[in-house]
């Protein structure tokens, strides 16, 4: 009977695993890949949501369009009493009920902010509904909060005051120069350029409000930027918003003309 004696494999055919430096490179290799695919894949998302925040704003702005159309030129707001007086507040001109104890903006609820019924599909639900009520036309997926004086640290405009947008009733020297909405409330003032002219747009353009900086920087910029909805209805951004009490730049502002003195 003949037996088959097994013999050893030549040194070059000998099968030879990685060796632990050229493991080191592979994983060299990919984390050098992931370093760079990673900022442009957050790149990338952050302009995703920027692009829904915009389509967001266009749906708001045909619902405004109409609301304007209905009360003759006239932006929504909530008239409210404040201590023996009243007055005007465009923070109420749409969305749900927010956290924010001042302004009526943790009382008025969904039924009485005006736009929500020119946005919402079906019935607006009851301020004394105990179902969470979302209203997603309003909540930016940009918004991420700010640092708001006299409040602290928040992460979501939209829960705070109720919406992500917010409308042009004021410039940024403060809450007593008012610019879409007057003092009194009622229509707007003529405006010169409604292309120009913004009236609705994310929180992010009061950032710089009384020269101040209030860390609302929603769109992955090293400054400030945002989008905005303007009278004629077109919608641009994000838009660079320059630090400092600017109410015009060369892309938009916030009067209905250049010698705006209320």
């Amino acid at each position: 009977m003949k037996t088959h004696r097994l013999t050893n494999r030549p040194s070059g055919a000998a099968s030879r695993g990685f060796t632990l430096i050229e493991l080191l490179v592979v994983i060299a290799v990919i984390a050098l890949l992931m370093g760079i695919l990673l900022p442009t894949l957050a790149g990338a998302r952050q302009a995703a949501r920027a692009v829904v925040c915009s389509a967001r704003l266009s749906q708001l702005g045909i619902g405004l369009s109409q609301y304007r159309d209905d009360f003759r030129d006239q932006l929504p707001q909530v008239r409210i009493s404040i201590g023996t007086g009243t007055a005007n507040i465009g923070a109420l001109f749409g969305g749900k009920k927010g956290s924010l104890p001042a302004f009526g903006i943790n009382q008025f609820g969904p039924e009485r902010r005006p736009l929500n019924r020119y946005v919402v599909a079906g019935d607006v639900p009851p301020d004394s509904s105990s179902e969470p009520f979302e209203l997603e036309p309003f909540r930016s997926p940009s918004d991420v909060g700010g640092n708001i004086p006299g409040i602290g640290p928040t992460n979501s405009m939209y829960n705070l005051l109720g919406s992500s947008y917010t409308l042009n009733d004021h410039a940024l020297n403060g809450d007593q120069f008012p610019t879409l909405i007057p003092t009194e409330g009622g229509r707007m003032p003529p405006v010169l350029a409604p292309t120009k002219t913004w009236v609705l747009g994310s929180h992010t353009i009061f950032n710089h409000q009384e020269n101040g900086d209030r860390g609302i920087r929603w769109y992955g910029r090293a400054g400030t930027a945002a989008n905005l909805l303007f009278l004629d209805g077109h919608v641009a951004g994000p838009l660079n918003v320059p630090r400092g009490v600017v109410n015009t730049t060369v892309d938009y502002t916030f009067l209905p003309r250049p010698d705006w003195i209320p």
